[in-house]
């Protein structure tokens, strides 16, 4: 099993933060790439269906999540992208007058070398975090 963390300080507040994370079908407020995104259910099980650049189709349910701790976890379920056994965790901590983003993942690689998958996913989460500094004005 393969791994990738990618932390980073973001000059806001972590609730501010936080508040477009975990808002599991807003995910287009910080990566405007997406296309479009539909949730089925509430909740932990909640499955999000993001529309990618080219019509692609991307699915991912959420496995866990912690308002208090500011932090959640989510699946990939189908979609286009060359591995499997995908387990992301997103965790906001407070850091002074900013906060720190960890965005983490478990997973295999599927046609590809473990360094191209990983750096695929580094480049995902490093577009998320700037997205989210876009969003909030910073």
């Amino acid at each position: 099993m393969a791994s990738i963390k990618v932390t980073e300080r973001i000059g806001a507040k972590a609730e501010a933060v936080w508040d477009l994370f975990r808002d599991f079908g807003g995910v287009q407020r910080y990566s405007p790439q997406i296309e479009g995104c539909s949730v089925e259910g509430e909740g932990i099980g909640a499955v999000r269906t993001l529309t990618l650049p080219g019509g692609l189709e991307l699915q991912e349910r959420l496995e866990a999540f912690d308002d208090a701790a500011r932090c959640l976890q989510y699946s990939i379920i189908s979609g286009p992208l060359p591995f499997e056994d995908y387990l992301s965790t997103v965790e906001i901590r407070e850091d002074g007058d900013g906060c720190h983003v960890e965005w983490s993942s478990t997973f295999e690689p599927k046609g590809i070398a473990e360094e191209q998958a990983g750096a695929m996913i580094e480049g995902i989460y490093r577009g998320g975090i700037k997205g989210v500094r876009g969003a909030l004005g910073l």
